[in-house]
């Protein structure tokens, strides 16, 4: 799938790691060091726009080693760009860690995961079908 991308970045396009990898890092474009103290979040902007096809998304997940090694987060992810958005993709990092974190120009904070998505058109009743579950939630099934 060809899409297209604007990098106003100093930095190479979003690439996959590894051949079977499902997401693509994004680096840090910054003029400065971003220091997260301990709870602090911040909105990283990695200098890339891109031309999404109708009925896509690219989700914004966390990179797990950052999360595992230094308690780095994405606050809302996955984040969600949408097709019709044409904006900077920045992202929302957290420092769920005690100690701070200084993020660097170039770094990979976050992966983009391009996935293709489903538009519903509701159809409103006044029952839904009986299911063995039902409405059983969270720890319905209990501990096993």
């Amino acid at each position: 799938m060809k899409i297209k991308i604007v990098n106003s970045s100093r930095h190479p396009l979003p690439e996959y790691a590894t051949a079977f990898a499902a997401g693509m890092d994004l680096r840090a474009n910054v003029s400065q060091p971003v220091v997260l103290k301990p709870l602090e979040r911040a909105l990283v902007p990695t200098g890339i726009y891109i031309e999404l096809p109708i009925g896509f998304e690219a989700q914004i997940r966390p990179r797990s080693g950052l999360a595992i090694k230094h308690g780095i987060g994405i606050v809302n992810a996955p984040g969600t760009i949408d097709a019709d958005y044409r904006g900077e993709i920045r992202v929302i990092l957290v420092n769920l860690s005690n100690e701070e974190y200084v993020v660097n120009d170039g770094e990979r904070i976050c992966q983009m995961v391009i996935a293709q998505h489903a538009m519903v058109e509701w159809e409103q009743v006044d029952s839904l079908e009986e299911t063995e579950r039902g409405a059983g939630g969270f720890g319905h099934t209990g501990k096993k």
